[in-house]
C-alpha cells in the first residue's frame, strides 16, 4: 500500500477488514438529522443569549461570568456523556440530552434568576456548537455522536462521513443564524426585546424535543470489549488510551482557552466594537456557515493529499493568521469578510481531526477518550469568557489577541503530539491490515 494513504482516513478497504455492522449505515440519516436540529438551535441561541444578557443591562464582566459558569455546566455534562455512553449506550444518552435541552430552554424562557440562567444555558448547550462554521460539532452531544458515526461506516469512509455530517450542520447552522433576526422583527412589531428573546428560548426547547424523536430509531450494537492482544501490540506508532487522552488533553486545553475567547464572547465583541445588533450578526453568521459548508465535503480529499495531522496543522495555522488580522479591521464589513474566510478555512480541520481521533482510539472507549480528552478544553474554555469580560475593560480587542495566542500554541502542540501516530486499522494486530513503515500520521506523502 502506498505511503500516501497513511493515516488519512480514506484508505481503500483492506481485505478482511470488518465492514460496518449490519444495518448500521441506516443510522446515518438519523445522526445527520440530529446534527441538523442541534446546529440550527445552537446557532441562534449562541447569538441571542449574550445579547439577551446585554439587553438585561448586564456589564461585560457579568456577561463573561455567566458564560463562564454556563460553560462549566456544559463541561461536566460532556464528561458524564462520554463515561455513561460507553457503558450504557450512546443512543440512550442522545435521548437524555434532548430532554435536558428542552428543559433548559423552558427555564430560560420562564425565569430570570442568574443561577437558573447558568444551569439552563449549560443544559441547552448555548454557545457550545463550535461557533460559526463549527456545524454543531461540539458540545454535550459529541462524545456520544462521534462514536456512533464512526461505528456506522467503514474506516475508509470515516473522514467523508464526518465531512458530510459537518456539511449538514453548517447549512442548518446558517439557517439558525437567520432565526436570530426574529427578535428584531418582533421588536419592530411592538414586542419587548426580552420577550422576543424568550420566545426563541421556547423554540430551542421544541427543537430539543425533535432531537429526541430522531434519536429513537438509531440502532446501536452492544459496546465492543477490549480487543484481544491489544496489550501485546505496542507498535511505537500507536497510543494507549491513557497516552491518547493525555495528548488530547494538552492540545485541547490550549484550544479551549482560545475558543473561550470567541463563541458568544465574539458576538459581544462585534456588538461593542462595531455596534452590530442581532440582525447584522445573524446575517454574518449565516454567511460564515454557508461559506464553511463546502470545505467540509472537500476535507477528505485534502486528508488524502496531506495526511490527517498535516491537514489539521496547516488549516489551523491559516485560521490563526486570519483571526489576528481581524483585530486590525477598521469596519464591520471588512472584519465580517475576514471572519467568513477564517470560518471556511477552519472548517477543513474539523472532520479530519474528529475522524483521526476515532481511528486512533480503542473502539470500546471512544466516548471516554473524546469526553475526558476534551475536558481540559471545556475547563479552559469556561475560564476564558470571564477573563475576556475583564480584559475588554482595558483593551476591547483583547479577546481576539488572546484567542490567537492560545490557538497558535495549540497548533504547535498538536503537531508535536501526533505527527508520528498512526490510526489503529493501519497497524498489524491493532484493528487493521499491514502497513508500510512510512505510513504514519505525519509521514510524507508518497513521492
Amino acid at each position: 500500500m502506498s505511503g500516501e494513504r497513511a493515516n488519512r482516513g480514506e484508505r481503500p478497504g483492506a481485505e478482511g477488514e470488518p465492514p460496518a455492522s449490519a444495518g448500521s449505515e441506516g443510522n446515518l440519516v438519523w445522526l445527520y438529522a440530529g446534527r441538523a436540529l442541534r446546529s440550527c438551535s445552537t446557532a441562534f441561541l449562541g447569538i441571542v443569549f449574550p445579547l439577551y444578557l446585554a439587553a438585561r443591562g448586564e456589564s461585560s464582566t457579568a456577561v463573561g461570568v455567566v458564560l463562564t459558569a454556563s460553560a462549566a455546566v456544559s463541561a461536566l455534562l460532556i464528561l458524564a456523556v462520554g463515561l455513561v455512553g460507553d457503558r450504557f449506550g450512546r443512543r440512550r444518552v442522545l435521548i437524555a440530552l434532548g430532554l435536558l435541552g428542552a428543559a433548559g430552554g423552558v427555564v430560560l424562557a420562564l425565569f430570570s434568576n442568574p443561577v437558573l440562567l447558568v444551569l439552563a444555558s449549560g443544559l441547552a448547550g448555548v454557545g457550545r456548537g463550535g461557533g460559526a462554521g463549527g456545524g454543531g460539532a461540539f458540545g454535550p452531544f459529541f462524545p456520544a455522536e462521534q462514536p456512533l458515526l464512526a461505528a456506522s461506516v467503514r474506516p475508509d469512509r470515516r473522514t467523508a462521513a464526518f465531512g458530510r455530517i459537518g456539511f449538514v450542520g453548517v447549512l442548518t447552522g446558517a439557517l439558525g443564524s437567520l432565526v436570530a433576526l426574529v427578535p428584531g422583527q418582533l421588536h419592530g412589531a411592538g414586542w419587548s426585546i426580552l420577550a422576543a428573546d424568550r420566545l426563541l428560548f421556547v423554540v430551542g426547547a421544541a427543537v430539543s424535543l425533535w432531537v429526541v424523536v430522531v434519536s429513537l430509531p438509531i440502532r446501536e450494537p452492544p459496546p465492543p470489549g477490549r480487543p484481544q492482544g491489544s496489550r501485546a501490540t505496542r507498535d511505537p506508532s500507536t497510543l494507549t488510551t491513557r497516552q491518547l487522552i493525555g495528548r488530547l488533553g494538552l492540545t485541547n486545553a490550549l484550544n479551549g482557552f482560545g475558543f473561550g475567547f470567541l463563541g458568544p464572547v465574539l458576538v459581544y465583541w462585534f456588538h461593542r466594537r462595531f455596534g452590530a445588533g442581532p440582525g447584522e450578526i445573524g446575517v454574518l453568521f449565516m454567511l460564515a456557515n454557508l461559506f464553511a459548508a463546502l470545505p467540509y465535503l472537500g476535507a477528505s480529499r485534502l486528508v488524502v493529499r496531506l495526511g490527517a495531522v498535516r491537514t489539521v496543522v496547516a488549516t489551523r495555522a491559516a485560521s490563526v493568521a486570519a483571526l489576528l488580522a481581524m483585530a486590525w479591521m477598521p469596519s464591520f464589513e471588512l472584519v465580517a469578510a475576514l471572519f467568513v474566510v477564517r470560518s471556511a478555512v477552519n472548517s477543513l480541520s474539523i472532520p479530519a481531526r474528529q475522524s483521526y481521533v476515532m481511528g486512533v482510539a480503542d473502539e470500546a472507549r471512544r466516548g471516554t477518550v473524546v469526553a475526558i480528552g476534551a475536558l481540559p478544553s471545556q475547563i479552559t474554555a469556561s475560564i476564558s469568557p470571564a477573563v475576556a469580560g475583564v480584559t475588554m475593560v482595558v483593551l476591547l480587542d483583547a479577546p481576539i489577541y488572546l484567542a490567537a495566542l492560545f490557538m497558535g500554541a495549540n497548533t504547535v502542540a498538536y503537531w508535536l503530539s501526533f505527527r508520528r501516530v498512526a490510526e489503529r486499522e493501519e497497524v498489524p494486530g491493532a484493528g487493521g491490515g499491514p502497513i508500510e513503515p512510512e505510513q504514519r500520521a505525519g509521514g510524507s506523502p508518497a513521492r
